[in-house]
């Protein structure tokens, strides 16, 4: 599972000029799959968003978690964070969830996110319009697999 969180001031999400999701301020997700992942790497993944300290305190110093500022996620599922660029010019997606199996787990994820603040969501596999105002810039990118022991 890969993620790339970026602090955001305001953001939305737009399928055919239609407003779908939107967030005033707290962090833009977004997050793709692939295969091995499960229940166990979302929870480990999700603890992780919700406790990282990318927030500004009162000294201007990045301390605060998204619960501390009580902030929202607008959470975007992008397959292409599997892009594979090692071999000629068009990305292969190949190590890429299937649809069938990754929208799963998209919606597991935005459900356990959303037992720790509101979640704003695309749409899965629509093309979609993403407007993010990213707050410093910040920009995180988080892997989480399981390992073998």
């Amino acid at each position: 599972m890969r993620v790339i969180i970026q602090r955001s001031k305001k953001s939305k999400v737009s399928v055919n000029n239609e407003i779908i999701g939107e967030i005033p301020f707290g962090m833009v997700i977004l997050v793709g799959f692939t295969t091995g992942d499960n229940e166990k790497i979302i929870e480990k993944m999700v603890s992780k968003i919700v406790k990282l300290r990318i927030f500004d305190d009162e000294n201007g110093i990045m301390n605060k978690s998204i619960l501390d500022i009580k902030g929202s996620i607008l959470s975007i599922s992008q397959f292409t964070l599997y892009a594979n660029t090692k071999k000629g010019n068009r990305p292969s997606y190949v190590a890429a969830l299937n649809g069938e199996e990754a929208i799963k787990l998209y919606d597991l994820f935005n459900q356990k996110l959303n037992n720790y603040v509101p979640v704003a969501i695309g749409k899965f596999g629509a093309d979609m319009e993403v407007c993010i105002t990213n707050d410093g810039p910040v920009t995180i990118a988080m892997e989480e697999y399981e390992r073998e022991n």
